[in-house]
Formats: C-alpha cells, sequence, structure tokens
C-alpha cells in the first residue's frame, strides 16, 4: 500500500497491548500508537498500516502470528461476517475487564473527573439470547461467502432474511442461528424465509427500492409474551394476509401480530402507521411486579434482565426517602419513573416520543401509580426555568439520555435546577465523561457502576451519582 508514491509500512511480529475506546485494539510502533481491530490483548500480528495521522495510524490485521491466552474460539457460525458480536474470541471476564477499564478511561480522560474508584462492573447473567428486541432484512441480494466468490459461479437462491454485513447497506448475511435472542426468534425468522422462499415473494431491493418483503421485527418479554412486526415495501393484500396467516397457524404462542407499510428511504418505523392483524397492540414485561406494556414503537432496554440490575442501582444511588421530587429526563415508556415512584414524592417524566408518553400514562395508570407525571417533546424545550417553577425544584435528576448524550442546554437547564442529586445513567461513557465535565463546578462524582448490558461487544453501560457541592 502506498499513501501518494511513498509505501505505506507493514509492521510484523507486533503484540497488541490494549484495547481502547470503541472497541479498538491499540499497539505501539516505534513509539507511535497503531490502532487496528479484530485483534485482543496479547496477540502477536503483522500489521499493514492504511493511514497515518500526525499522532497515530491505522492498520488492518494481515495476519495473526501467535493467538493471545485470553483468545477462544467464537461460537456463531457467522461471527466476523455479521455485524454483531465482535468480542465473541475474548474470554467474558476479559471482556468485563476492558470494559470497566474504558469507563474509568472516559471518566479521567474526556471528563477530567476527579472520580472515586469505578466499582467493580456488574457482569450479564446471560451472554447468550439475552436481547428482547431484534430487526431482520430481507434482500434480494445475499452475502456471497469467500469460497462462493472464489468458485466463480453464478448462484440463483439470493434472496436472504437476516443481518447486514458490516460496512456494506446493500449486502445481507443470510441468518440461520443468532444467538442473540431466545426461541423462538430464530424459528420464526427461518420460517418466514422458507415460507417466501417458497411463495416467490419479492424480497427488498436495497439499492432500488423496490419489493415487497422489507423488515421482520420480533420482541420478547421475560414473562414470555411475544411480538411480531412485519415489515413491507409495498402493499399486496392477498400475499401479505397469507403470510400473517402462516406466522398465525404456524406460531399461535404470538401474543401481538402487526404489520407495517413502509415505503420510506430508510427503514424506521416510529414515523408511520402501525396496523394490527391479531392479538395485542403491546406486550407487556413485568419488573419488581410492575407490569410495563411495550409497543412496536416503544423504548425499552434491549436486556430485560440487566435493565433491571440497572435501575436498581440508578434507585439506590438515589437513596430516595419518600419526600423527594423526582425528575427523570429521557423517561421513556416511564420504567425508571415507575420503579422509583413508590420512594419519592412526586417524580416528573419527560420524553422527546409521544408515543412513549402516551405509554408511560398507562404504565403508571396500570401499576396504580398515582404520583407521576409524563410530558412529551423536545427535552430543552421543555425542561425551561418555567416549567420548572410550575412543577416544582427537583431534589433528584435521573437521566438516561440517547448515545449523543445531553444537549447544552438541557444541561444549563439541569445546573439552574440545582438538585442535590444527578444519577446519569449512560449507554455512552464518553458522551457522560463529556457532559460530567459541564457539571463539573457545581457537582462531583461520588459514585460510578458500569453494568454489561451487550455481552460480546464493547458497548457498556454506566451509571454516575453526581451530589452538589456544598457552598455551590
Amino acid at each position: 500500500m502506498s499513501r501518494g508514491n511513498k509505501p505505506l509500512p507493514l509492521y510484523e511480529g507486533v503484540e497488541i497491548i490494549d484495547i481502547g475506546a470503541e472497541g479498538k485494539a491499540i499497539a505501539r510502533v516505534n513509539g507511535v500508537v497503531v490502532f487496528t481491530t479484530g485483534v485482543i490483548p496479547g496477540d502477536i500480528v503483522d500489521l499493514q498500516v492504511i493511514k497515518k495521522r500526525e499522532k497515530y495510524q491505522e492498520a488492518r490485521v494481515v495476519r495473526i502470528q501467535t493467538g493471545s491466552p485470553d483468545r477462544i474460539a467464537p461460537f456463531c457460525e457467522h461471527f466476523d461476517i455479521c455485524g454483531g458480536c465482535k468480542w465473541q474470541y475474548l474470554k467474558y471476564d476479559k471482556q468485563l475487564f476492558y470494559k470497566h477499564k474504558q469507563v474509568f478511561d472516559q471518566l479521567t480522560r474526556i471528563g477530567r473527573v476527579n472520580a472515586p474508584e469505578v466499582m467493580p462492573i456488574k457482569g450479564s447473567a446471560n451472554s447468550t439470547f439475552y436481547r428482547n428486541k431484534l430487526e431482520f432484512t430481507f434482500s434480494n441480494r445475499r452475502w456471497l461467502t469467500n469460497d462462493e466468490v472464489k468458485s466463480g459461479n453464478e448462484f440463483g437462491d439470493m434472496d436472504v432474511l437476516g443481518f447486514h454485513v458490516q460496512g456494506m447497506f446493500d449486502k445481507v448475511l443470510n441468518v440461520t442461528k443468532c444467538w442473540l435472542q431466545s426461541d423462538p426468534s430464530n424459528a420464526i425468522r427461518n420460517a418466514v424465509k422458507d415460507y417466501a422462499t417458497s411463495n416467490k415473494l419479492d424480497f427488498f431491493d436495497l439499492r432500488n427500492k423496490e419489493g415487497f418483503l422489507r423488515n421482520l421485527m420480533i420482541r420478547t418479554t421475560s414473562t414470555g409474551e411475544l411480538m411480531v412486526i412485519a415489515i413491507f415495501f409495498s402493499e399486496n393484500i392477498e400475499q401479505r394476509e397469507a403470510l400473517l396467516n402462516f406466522l398465525c397457524a404456524k406460531f399461535p404462542e404470538i401474543t401481538s401480530l402487526l404489520y407495517v407499510i413502509n415505503q420510506k428511504g430508510n427503514d424506521t418505523i416510529t414515523d408511520q402507521e402501525i396496523h394490527l392483524f391479531k392479538g395485542r397492540d403491546h406486550i407487556i414485561e413485568e419488573m419488581e411486579g410492575l407490569k410495563f406494556i411495550i409497543g412496536p414503537k416503544s423504548f425499552y432496554q434491549t436486556n430485560s434482565l440487566q435493565a433491571y440490575e440497572l435501575y436498581k442501582i440508578a434507585r439506590d444511588f438515589a437513596a430516595l426517602t419518600g419526600n423527594e421530587i423526582v425528575y427523570d429526563l429521557y423517561t421513556g415508556t416511564g420504567t425508571i419513573a415507575c420503579f422509583v415512584a413508590a420512594k419519592a414524592a412526586k417524580v416528573i417524566g419527560i420524553e422527546y416520543v409521544p408515543e412513549a408518553i402516551a405509554d408511560a400514562k398507562i404504565n403508571a395508570q396500570n401499576n396504580q401509580i398515582a404520583n407521576t407525571s409524563f410530558f412529551a417533546g423536545d427535552m430543552k424545550d421543555i425542561l425551561t426555568r418555567d416549567f420548572i417553577a410550575s412543577h416544582g425544584h427537583p431534589d433528584v435528576i435521573i437521566t438516561d439520555p440517547p448515545r449523543a448524550g445531553m444537549h447544552e442546554e438541557v444541561i444549563e437547564a439541569i445546573l439552574h435546577a440545582a438538585p442535590e442529586k444527578i444519577v446519569y445513567v449512560s449507554c455512552n461513557p464518553a458522551t457522560q465523561a463529556r457532559d460530567i465535565s459541564l457539571l463539573s463546578h457545581s457537582y462531583q462524582v461520588t459514585k460510578v457502576q458500569p453494568v454489561d448490558m451487550f455481552p460480546h461487544t464493547h458497548h457498556v453501560e454506566n451509571v454516575v451519582l453526581l451530589e452538589k457541592i456544598t457552598g455551590v
């Protein structure tokens, strides 16, 4: 490889020494940091540099000379092509080690937080079949294996139902068994694929945006309920009803069967009309005796068992006595709000998605919780000084924003509200650290608890308790 007329270097026999942000593996060659992927500390590799920057380089692995003692055999046949579960080759205790380290590094380097000792990361009891939601893609252009490409043959069976191949929007990997979601998820996907193939239904053309079958979403709960959403690109009443009736007959355990006609450029259905075909328009999750409805557009933590552990930590950090006003920012369907309501005087939940707020109100009503109020809209537009004056200054704010973190105006509103405690739940320690830095003049970090919600990935959830600095 070359950069201009100057060839980029090939490094041989390099040891991988660490894992950094976003799961990138790190080596050091002649004092220069080199980032790569697909390897772990202890691996001895040959690296081909593909990009040179002023302070670091990026490289791809040409060969693994010697495997790390922490390297194990991946358990999934689709590993390395499918975009998920990239850490299957790393022992689970080591996954937890590097996630814990990532939290500490982000807080201290980005947030410049003088943090207390980060508590041991809470691992997931289930490292496989832990997700309660998966979305699969129909495509008329399946991904060909290396052996198929090398054969030079033409293949007629190109229809596929599975996951996108890493970095390729128009290539989909045919999945026979996914280890992320428990039965009957695999059985449903495979049955739909077989039915669609045998009945010659049109699979979606991702490049030309045409076809009939577009996506299949499956949601499950720890109580055994099951939601299936069939997403079509075009309408064909006869074919659609035949497919949905097939699902009803084949899988009578389906609690909620819905469908969507989505002719947009992207796959999201949050702005689409959802049609009920059979059963309820929602499924029900349960946590500590509380029941939460989950609709097709609802956000709910995708690892139900770990969500319970996460919410217990948030509640423990809040240390409510029953007299506090609590603001639950980015409340979703009100799970945290309802979960802490019994220990608070009043809980105010705010969320951007109106359908989620509608579900939150129903959740509170169904659980006979009378001390919650929910508001829909952009956080920075709702959480104003007038709103706080009207609904009461919060004693505790619990915030669980998306990966991008909180808008600066939201942080300013929090600083104005001046709660005694902020419990910050985050799926992205980097943006969490940035936000904490903006709060640091008035708040200090007193507790840090990482939680592993997504085994075999580099992602980590983190809960931080910030307490108001005395005299500020």
